[in-house]
C-alpha cells in the first residue's frame, strides 16, 4: 500500500526565534489563582474582625474629641474677633471724644478771649462814664452858683465829655442780645439800652421809648449831633429808639435777630430826634 503524501510546509525565517508572548493560562490555573486570592481576603477579614472585637470595649475618644476641639476653637476665634472689634470701636470712640474735647477747648478759649475783651471794653466805658459824671457834677455845681448870682439864665452846650462817655458805653454793648424787657448787663431792649447809657453821665431818662421821645429838645434830623436820641414813630408814640454816633450811623438794640448793633441811618431813617446833653 502506498503511504499518503504529507505536504511540506515551508518554515518561516523566524521560526527558530523563541517567542516572548506570555503563555496562555489554562482554566485550571485561573481557578487556582482565584481561590488563593479569595483565601487571602478571607484571612485578612478574619484578622480585622478579631482585632475589632478585641478593641470593642475600649472607648473611642479621638472620634468624639475632634468635634469638641473644633467647636471650642471656633468659639475662641469668635470671641477673639469680637474682642478685636470692640477694641477698635473703643479706640474710634475715644478718638472722636478726644477730637470733640479739643474742639470744645478751642472754642472755649476763643469765647474766653472774646469775653475778656468785652469786659475790658465795659470797664473802660464805666471809667469814662464815672469821669464824665464827675465833670458833669462839677459843671452843674458851677451853673448852680452862677444862677444864684444872676437873673439871666442861658442854656449850656452839651458837654463833649459826657457825650463821649455815652457813646463809649453803647459801643461796649455791641454784640449783646436783644430781649424784650431786659435791662442788662448782657441783654437789652431798645429803650433800656438808651436809658442805661445816659444814666452813666447822670441823666435819668424814662424807661420806655414813647416817653423818651418826649424829653429834651427837638432837633431836626438835618442838624443831629453825636449823642442825640433818635426815635421811630410819632413823637409821644415812638416804638423804637437809638443813639446817633456820627458818620450817618446810629447804635441800638435792634431786635432778637441782630441784638445790639451799629447801623446806617440811610437804611432805616429815623422819624425824629431829641437832645438831652
Amino acid at each position: 500500500m502506498k503511504q499518503p503524501l504529507i505536504p511540506v510546509v515551508p518554515m518561516s525565517h523566524t521560526a527558530h526565534i523563541r517567542s516572548h508572548r506570555k503563555p496562555r493560562r489554562t482554566a485550571s490555573s485561573t481557578i487556582a489563582m482565584r481561590a488563593g486570592v479569595a483565601g487571602g481576603v478571607l484571612s485578612t477579614l478574619a484578622v480585622a474582625g478579631a482585632s475589632g472585637s478585641a478593641n470593642a470595649a475600649e472607648p473611642v475618644t479621638q472620634t468624639l474629641e475632634l468635634p469638641t476641639l473644633t467647636a471650642d476653637l471656633a468659639a475662641q476665634v469668635a470671641q477673639s474677633a469680637d474682642a478685636t472689634q470692640q477694641a477698635a470701636a473703643s479706640y474710634q470712640l475715644q478718638a472722636e471724644r478726644d477730637a470733640a474735647a479739643a474742639q470744645a477747648a478751642k472754642e472755649a478759649k476763643a469765647d474766653l478771649a472774646e469775653a475778656k475783651k468785652k469786659a475790658e471794653a465795659k470797664k473802660k466805658a464805666a471809667e469814662e462814664a464815672r469821669r464824665a459824671a464827675a465833670e458833669r457834677a462839677a459843671r452843674d455845681a458851677e451853673r448852680a452858683t452862677l444862677s444864684a448870682t444872676t437873673t439871666t439864665t442861658t442854656a449850656s452846650a452839651p458837654a463833649s465829655g459826657s457825650v463821649a462817655a455815652v457813646v463809649a458805653f453803647l459801643r461796649a454793648q455791641v454784640g449783646d442780645a436783644y430781649v424784650m424787657g431786659a435791662t442788662g448787663p448782657n441783654a437789652w431792649d431798645c429803650s433800656s439800652l438808651v436809658q442805661a447809657a445816659f444814666r452813666q453821665v447822670g441823666v435819668d431818662l424814662p424807661r420806655v421809648s414813647q416817653d423818651q421821645s418826649m424829653v429834651g429838645t427837638d432837633i431836626p434830623l438835618s442838624q443831629i449831633q453825636v449823642g442825640d436820641i433818635l426815635y421811630w414813630g410819632g413823637k409821644g408814640s415812638a416804638y423804637h429808639v437809638g443813639v446817633y454816633i456820627g458818620n450817618g450811623q446810629y447804635l441800638d438794640a435792634a431786635n432778637s435777630a441782630k441784638g445790639v448793633v451799629i447801623q446806617d441811618l440811610s437804611g432805616y431813617p429815623a422819624s425824629g430826634a431829641v437832645r438831652v446833653l
